[in-house]
């Protein structure tokens, strides 16, 4: 009979650490001791010396005086953090909650995220322009918000590894992921079309528009067509991306053939239209029906409820974090992922109104 072994704390914290790694709770490296300890609520001196006895079996290597401690992995490759720079359609999507919780969750993987100081809307999304900009940027990957597909074909050809989150990815080698809006929109359409809605607009960015309408836009004119209602530009209006413009183009739409539906590419858009819907006198779902096909917390506290398309944002946030680590590992990743999405209807559609 062997005798019965008693840990000592140091050890017991060094087993959880080393199956917590084993698990890939943490990719790259772990996080430092006060952080440690406060999870694990023990002393600093038990989490050094189990982050010791780690390192003596090799499971972590230091990296020096303040430096985090790197994971090594059983087959010998180790991961590294590395520098991924973001770069935005507008420095405004960075303070959108998933995007602070996706920065957060490669922080925690123990890579270094830095933002890019100007945003694809200020390279007027320009490769050339870009090109001076990533030049210019010290970082070991990129991720791409909203790309146009002139953009992530240029990342695509760069040997740094890219990610398009959003954009107009499909069929461009390159990792990506966001919302399948195009199914959803087309539950949207058609129960507009079954409240009699028949002159329904999209208003939408210009990467979604040119050269040719999008998964998710030609998804709305396609649902149109199967009912029999011939489309046009009149659905999908090209206009200057300017507060100016976008003013000029509701007042060309509601000039001579106002729309009954209007639907909300981006949810930046859904308050100035509210506003100017308001200055003209018209109400909202009783004379003009919305849906936005993006989801916002604020609609919650809207009277009416707003329609609106709804994703999940922690599914993007993982894949991520995946590709972070596999790019960490010099493991090629071009894998593109959907994440599902759902028309939720609300108080801001109705009958439709036919002056």
């Amino acid at each position: 009979m062997h005798p019965l072994r008693i840990l000592s704390a140091a050890s017991q914290v060094a087993a959880y650490l080393r199956s917590a790694i084993a698990a890939g709770r943490w990719a790259e490296t772990l996080p430092g001791i006060e952080f440690l300890a406060a999870q694990l609520e023990v002393n600093r001196k038990t989490v050094d010396a189990a982050l010791k006895q780690l390192e003596r079996d090799g499971v972590i290597v230091g990296q020096g005086r303040g430096r985090a401690r790197r994971i090594v992995r059983a087959n010998g490759h180790s991961t590294r953090p590395i520098r991924i720079a973001m770069l935005p359609y507008e420095h405004e999507d960075l303070f959108l909650s998933y995007i602070v919780d996706l920065q957060h969750s490669l922080a925690e993987a123990g890579h270094t995220v830095i933002t890019a100081k100007k945003s694809l809307v200020d390279l007027e999304m320009d490769p050339k322009r870009i090109q001076r900009l990533v030049e210019q940027t010290p970082a070991d990957a990129w991720i791409v918000m909203a790309g146009s597909s002139e953009v992530l074909e240029w990342f695509a050809r760069q040997p740094i590894p890219a990610f398009a989150l959003f954009g107009r990815r499909v069929g461009i080698p390159i990792a990506g992921t966001g919302p399948e809006k195009g199914t959803a929109l087309a539950v949207a359409t058609r129960s507009l079309v079954e409240l009699g809605h028949r002159r329904i607009v999209l208003l939408c960015r210009s990467e979604r528009r040119k050269p040719s309408p999008g998964i998710t836009e030609s998804a709305m004119l396609a649902e149109l067509a199967a009912h029999g209602i011939p489309t046009s530009d009149y659905n999908l209006p090209d206009w200057e991306e300017t507060r100016e413009g976008f003013c000029e183009l509701l007042s060309s739409l509601f000039r001579v053939t106002p729309p009954t539906a209007l639907v909300i590419g981006i949810g930046t858009f859904y308050a100035p239209t509210l506003q100017f819907l308001a200055t003209r006198g018209l109400r909202v779902p009783e004379q003009v029906s919305l849906v936005c096909t993006d989801p916002d917390p604020g609609f919650a506290w809207c009277t009416p409820t707003v329609a609106h398309i709804r994703w999940e944002a922690e599914p993007i946030v993982r894949r991520i974090v995946q590709w972070a680590k596999n790019v960490s590992l010099r493991r090629k990743d071009v894998k593109q992922t959907f994440t599902p999405a759902e028309f939720i209807p609300g108080g801001s559609i109705g009958p439709a109104v036919h002056g």
